[in-house]
């Protein structure tokens, strides 16, 4: 496997992406990963900038790396919440790290967790305002798995093909999650609107999501949000 030192002839938009996936894929597979996890906590700052230049590099690197820390935690370190995300249990650019930093501070651009998408956390980390993407992107919230019954499936993130890969996961999610009823005009779906409200752009984001990603005008509908099931789902790989 990989490590730092091996780096230097690699493209720089791939190495990273690619050491992602085959961690993800030795947790789904029960590999033994602590050579990746080594390889990751050597990483230089530097090297992290050098190949995750774009956002598409950093959301399919970052999902991948949350995804396959959360199983890791749970399985194996047997960490239960709150802890086993917001404290910092593992090391990714010789930075301690939790789950929290990854998708509040670095794919939500260092939100503050209970904003709502409101508010920007300002004791935000040198390191994460550094590596967090320009723009939050909603979809990102259909690709981490805490898993929960109530959380998407674990897909395996590539940068060149995230666009399409993000698409089809926030529509089979939302597919999955939303019942609408035309009759009554109403609809009921997942609390991820309500607990990252304005990381969907408000009430007129969220109309405009499923105008677009399913072709449904819901504007005007009453929304309700579906109970989120904290049922423990684990390796759930779609």
């Amino acid at each position: 496997m990989p490590s730092d030192s091996h780096t230097r002839n690699v493209p720089d938009n791939s190495y990273l992406n690619n050491l992602s996936e085959v961690f993800l894929l030795k947790v789904k597979t029960g590999e033994d990963t602590s050579e990746i996890c080594q390889t990751l906590e050597n990483l230089s700052s530097s090297k992290i900038s050098q190949f995750l230049k774009k956002d598409e590099d950093k959301k399919a690197f970052w999902t991948n790396i949350y995804n396959a820390y959360y199983q890791i935690l749970r399985i194996h370190k047997k960490q239960i919440k709150p802890r086993i995300y917001s404290a910092r249990l593992f090391v990714i650019g010789r930075e301690k790290m939790s789950l929290d930093d990854i998708e509040h501070g670095i794919l939500r651009r260092f939100r503050y967790k209970y904003s709502l998408g409101f508010f920007a956390n300002p004791f935000t980390s040198k390191f994460i305002r550094l590596h967090a993407v320009e723009q939050i992107d909603f979809r990102i919230h259909f690709a981490l798995n805490c898993g929960a019954k109530s959380c998407p499936p674990i897909s395996f993130y590539n940068p060149d093909q995230i666009e399409q890969q993000l698409d089809l996961a926030t529509k089979s999610f939302l597919e999955q999650e939303s019942d609408i009823d035309h009759s009554s005009r109403k609809i009921a779906t997942t609390t991820l609107f309500k607990w990252f409200y304005w990381d969907f752009g408000g009430r007129k984001g969220i109309d405009e999501i499923f105008e677009s990603i399913l072709g449904i005008n819901i504007s005007g509908y009453k929304m309700i949000f579906k109970s989120f099931s904290w049922e423990e789902n684990l390796h759930n790989f779609k």
